[in-house]
């Protein structure tokens, strides 16, 4: 029974959920909707992304010896197929704004009281084996263009990538393979993640209501990628610095696109488990601290 409710959700499901056709000017409101829930509480969302920018400097420096050198680019972009499952408290903090629910920075903790907290993590380790599945890839892309010597220098790795023959056949052919991936991953979970949250649907009617969005939507949804990775880019400079702001305005703004997407009103609504009192005790310290 756990394992079937993991997968297909409630015991009894009415009904599936509708997609709905989407414009180009429904990413701009999504986007207006989740700058004002950034802007909102900033204080939360920068509490709840800080991580992936720290972690993101350290691997930067962990991979800056000269032998980890060519893993800088997949690592840095291989992250971002990861964002769905680390942007989870922001659409949690979105549901209860949407809601009119309290929305203190502690309340992100409350995905792991979902009862689709089991298809959340099975989406999850989906995308964990799609991210080692990358990064394989794109180690066997460089082993086949310079073998397995590694460069001396940061000086020689440029130099090789930009201006040899085997250099530009290593960045076409990894940029395709990374936009597959891209793809893969934005058909997965662009509307997965907020949809186990908001209704008790399960795993696999998460998997293909998001692949039925992209499907009816492809132009919509090949523009909302675009804008995703055009943005991570642009956060990731420098240091990664720039995605504590551009991870919670995205993470608000997928929970707003899932709004507009998805009629799920029909499927049973997600009973949050109530957290246990030394939770509910321990919720007063980050707010105390984050205003």
């Amino acid at each position: 029974m756990a394992r079937s409710h993991v997968l297909v959700g409630a015991p009894v499901t009415p009904a599936t959920p509708a997609v709905r056709r989407l414009e180009i000017a429904d990413l701009k409101d999504a986007l207006r909707k989740g700058w004002a829930d950034f802007s909102e509480m900033p204080s939360h969302a920068i509490f709840l992304c800080v991580i992936y920018p720290i972690v993101g400097i350290v691997l930067a420096q962990l991979i800056f010896g000269y032998a980890m050198l060519p893993f800088l680019f997949p690592l840095a972009a291989g992250f971002a197929l990861l964002g769905p499952l680390a942007a989870l408290g922001l659409y949690e903090m979105s549901r209860r704004r949407d809601a009119g629910l309290e929305t203190d920075a502690s309340h992100a903790l409350d995905v792991l009281y979902s009862p689709s907290i089991g298809a959340i993590a099975a989406l999850g380790i989906l995308l964990m084996f799609l991210f080692f599945t990358w990064l394989a890839t794109a180690d066997g892309i460089y082993v086949a263009y310079f073998g397995y010597a590694m460069p001396s220098s940061f000086e020689q790795f440029v130099h090789d990538v930009f201006t040899t023959p085997a250099g530009w056949g290593l960045i076409i052919v990894g940029n395709l393979a990374g936009f597959v991936f891209a793809v893969v991953a934005l058909v997965i979970s662009a509307v997965s993640f907020p949809l186990l949250l908001d209704r008790e649907v399960g795993a696999a009617v998460a998997l293909h209501t998001s692949i039925r969005v992209v499907l009816d939507n492809p132009r919509v949804m090949a523009a909302w990628g675009l804008v995703v990775a055009v943005l991570l880019v642009l956060g990731s400079l420098p240091f990664f610095i720039g995605l504590a702001v551009v991870m919670p305005v995205l993470g608000h703004a997928t929970w707003h696109l899932y709004r507009k997407a998805v009629d799920a009103e029909r499927c049973p609504a997600a009973k949050f488990r109530n957290p246990s009192p030394r939770r509910r005790y321990a919720a007063d310290f980050p707010t105390s601290l984050f205003g």
